[in-house]
C-alpha cells in the first residue's frame, strides 16, 4: 500500500528497494534507465533521477558512465538491515498494539501467507 503523504521521489525510490530486496535486482545488476523506469512508473524522468542520486548519495548504487546505473555491491543486505530496522521501530509498535487491543491471538493469524 503506498503512502501518498510521501514525495513521489520516495515513494520511487521505495519501489526500487523493494525490488532489491525482493531479487528482482541484486548486488552488481543493471538497474532500468531513468527513462525505461520513468514510463513503467508513469512518472517525470527527474523524479525518477532523484530517487536513483538518492540511492547514489547512500552508496546503494553505483554509475557507469556510458554504461547505466547497478545495484552497488552489499546494497541488499544494507536495504534489508535497514527496513529491518524500521519495521521494528516504526510499523511493528503500532501492530502489536492493535493485535493486544483486538485480543488476536496467534493461531489466528495467518504468518505463512506473504
Amino acid at each position: 500500500m503506498a503512502d501518498d503523504s510521501k514525495p513521489v521521489y520516495l515513494r520511487l525510490r521505495d519501489t526500487i528497494a523493494a525490488s532489491i530486496l525482493d531479487g528482482e535486482y541484486r548486488d552488481g545488476d543493471l538497474l532500468p534507465s531513468v527513462r525505461a523506469f520513468a514510463g513503467q512508473q508513469g512518472a517525470n524522468p527527474l523524479t525518477v533521477a532523484k530517487a536513483y542520486q538518492s540511492f547514489q548519495d547512500d552508496g546503494l548504487v553505483v554509475v557507469k558512465r556510458g554504461v547505466g546505473m547497478f545495484v552497488a555491491e552489499g546494497a541488499t543486505r544494507r536495504l534489508r538491515e535497514a527496513e529491518h530496522k524500521r519495521f521494528l521501530e516504526d510499523v511493528w509498535p503500532p501492530v502489536a498494539a492493535q493485535i493486544r487491543r483486538l485480543g488476536l491471538r496467534l493461531e489466528e493469524l495467518d504468518l505463512q501467507q506473504a
